[in-house]
């Protein structure tokens, strides 16, 4: 069993980026090193005043230290994980890509008032858990030890599980919506004969290149992908040695 340290440092380079960075957010605000309100994202300041890092800086506080924020960062930790080292083994700056395209249109979204936050963090987080779901929609998850079903509905189970705690769910609605597109555009769309209009900018490429954010590794998904029906996406089985499947209890009881 490898230790905190070691594990840490096998994490894939973007999704380890994000997390660390959203956990020290936290720690920060905990602290009172900085104020909230100079980091969420409000729209009059950022056209008025030119404040533009509220861009940016929104996307990084999940909350405050709470069971919600706990769930949110082991979200990261599992389904970014798995997505940066199986369907984007070798393209860190597709899962890149995928990242800066989510959180641009969450931005978009949230220019309609009735879809307007302050942080837009757990919706970036929640387009990881769809987009997982879909690569992965045949991979079984278990919640609480008492619900089974695939992983394709997942992202529907979470938002209930919202419904009944009362927590907000235009944050993970938002993040439906904004993870749909992109796997809309980028799977969908080709797998139907149309082109893929949001290919990954050289830029981009350039950008991870010279700061050697590739992700090395040997280890490889086992991948059964779907071709001929466009709507079925595509899907990687879990644990396939053994033939068992992903389990949310510890997830949930943690």
């Amino acid at each position: 069993m490898s230790s905190p340290a070691e594990f840490y440092k096998s994490l894939p380079p973007i999704t380890k980026a994000y997390g660390t960075i959203c956990l020290m957010t936290t720690v920060a605000s905990h602290l009172g090193l900085y104020r909230l309100e100079n980091i969420a994202l409000i729209h009059e300041l950022v056209f008025s005043e030119f404040q533009v890092w509220r861009l940016l800086t929104n996307f990084f506080f999940l909350g405050n230290f709470s069971m919600n924020f706990g769930i949110r960062l082991l979200m990261i930790a599992r389904y970014g994980v798995q997505l940066e080292q199986g369907p984007f083994q070798r393209r860190t700056a597709d899962f890149l890509w995928m990242m800066i395209f989510g959180a641009i249109s969450l931005l978009a979204l949230s220019i309609v008032p009735i879809l307007r936050g302050a942080f837009l963090g757990i919706s970036l987080v929640f387009m990881l858990l769809y987009i997982w779901s879909r690569e992965f929609s045949n991979a079984q998850v278990n919640i609480y030890g008492l619900v089974a079903l695939k992983a394709f509905y997942l992202p529907w189970a979470m938002l209930a599980l919202d419904v009944i705690f009362g927590s907000p769910l235009v944050p993970d609605l938002m993040g439906i919506i904004a993870g749909h597109l992109y796997y809309f555009l980028t799977v969908l769309h080709p797998l139907a004969g149309g082109r893929n209009i949001i290919s990954t900018p050289r830029l981009v490429h350039k950008l991870v290149a010279r700061a050697r954010l590739e992700y090395p590794t040997n280890a490889r998904v086992p991948q059964e992908r779907t071709t001929g029906v466009a709507f079925t996406g595509r899907s990687y089985r879990l644990n396939s040695s053994t033939g068992r499947g992903f389990s949310l209890r510890r997830f949930w009881s943690s």
